[in-house]
């Protein structure tokens, strides 16, 4: 693991939490694989264009997502995995704390997200 790897997941995440509160439709396609799953804490499994959809019709809409830290990174040649904690305002299932344990994958050279399971913290 290099500590560029390491800062590129993390943007990465970062990232998408940006993404969902602008509606930025065009970021969340190309920092989520294709075959990207979301469980929620219901044990919903969304697949991802399923929730990019809900995020740009507004049926899940986020206000805010504050981070309050990330850790466990760890990357292992092209894969990696890291826990994300952010306060969210959303008004789909309310806000609070959200805690999201993210998998990532390189691909032709960039990292992607490919599962992401919520809970709180």
């Amino acid at each position: 693991m290099t500590r560029s790897d390491e800062e590129a997941v993390v943007e990465i995440y970062r990232a998408e939490n940006r993404a969902m509160v602008e509606r930025d439709q065009a970021t969340l396609e190309r920092i989520l694989a294709e075959t990207m799953t979301l469980t929620h804490m219901t044990g919903y499994v969304q697949p991802r264009q399923e929730w990019i959809a809900q995020i740009m019709d507004g049926k899940m809409k986020y206000y805010s997502s504050t981070e309050e830290r990330v850790f466990d990174v760890v990357v292992e040649g092209d894969q990696a995995s890291l826990v994300g904690q952010n306060r969210v305002k959303a008004s789909v299932w309310g806000g609070g704390v959200l805690q999201m344990r993210v998998n990532l994958k390189r691909q032709a050279g960039r990292w992607q997200i490919v599962s992401q399971v919520a809970s709180t913290y």
